[in-house]
């Protein structure tokens, strides 16, 4: 199995941080976010992963370079030309490596436990299997009684995809940013004629068209966000917490 890390925002709520390095190499606890992911990985016994850059990507090469890759296969995604969002960035990522092989797409800013050994063991050959929890947030993926996707809503403005689906009976859960997904789901990827687009979009297109798409939830699972500048001291004190 492969992973790979989506480096290439912008990383604004991290502002003036981002001014001057990427988001992906915003420290906390001393080690930059994107270390943090691949130590995780590497506990997971991944070590050929894909980073796709954007903002500052330049940094993110160097620091690789200056670290000999530690021990990894790593690989570099480039979207200095242009950011192509989740769905996008995945399917340029996924040129890099042959497509024969399932692989794990997390966030560079979303630190949390690691729990890839369960979610590896709990893959079997799904088009995609998304990591979710019972968390509050505005935007929500919606699950049947099966678990099985049914769409998206944003219950602050009371937006909902696909449109018209009625989410009244659906299992309303917050999604991590962190799945497997199937090499076969490249065809499904083709089938988006634009450059740009979220892995949303594509999933809410799959299971429009009958695909099914199940949902993991983790047992102790501990996540963090990292947002705005300001909380920084909070992530601090979570990680110090939960991570290892």
């Amino acid at each position: 199995m492969r992973a790979m890390i989506f480096a290439a925002g912008m990383g604004t709520r991290l502002k003036p941080l981002t001014d001057i390095m990427p988001k992906a190499l915003v420290p906390v606890c001393g080690k930059p976010l994107l270390k943090w992911q691949i130590d995780m990985l590497m506990g997971a016994g991944i070590s050929r992963i894909t980073v796709n850059v954007h903002h500052k990507a330049e940094q993110i090469i160097d620091y690789l370079q200056a670290n000999k890759n530690f021990g990894c296969d790593i690989r570099i995604s480039d979207e200095r030309d242009m950011l192509l969002e989740t769905g996008g960035g995945l399917r340029k990522a996924m040129t890099t490596y042959p497509t024969d092989e399932p692989t794990i797409a997390l966030n560079a800013d979303i630190l949390s436990t690691n729990i890839l050994q369960d979610l590896m063991s709990a893959y079997d050959n799904q088009l995609a299997l998304l990591v979710v929890s019972q968390r509050k947030t505005q935007r929500y993926l919606a699950f049947d009684e099966k678990l099985n996707l049914r769409g998206w809503t944003n219950v602050a403005t009371g937006e909902v995809r696909p449109a018209g689906q009625d989410l009244s009976q659906t299992q309303l859960l917050a999604f991590s940013g962190m799945q497997i997904v199937s090499p076969q789901i490249v065809s499904y990827m083709n089938d988006i004629e634009k450059d740009k687009f979220s892995l949303i979009d594509l999933y809410m297109g799959i299971i429009d068209k009958g695909g099914i798409i199940p949902a993991y939830i983790p047992s102790d699972y501990q996540m963090m966000d990292v947002g705005k500048t300001e909380q920084l001291g909070e992530v601090e004190q979570w990680a110090t917490q939960w991570l290892k």
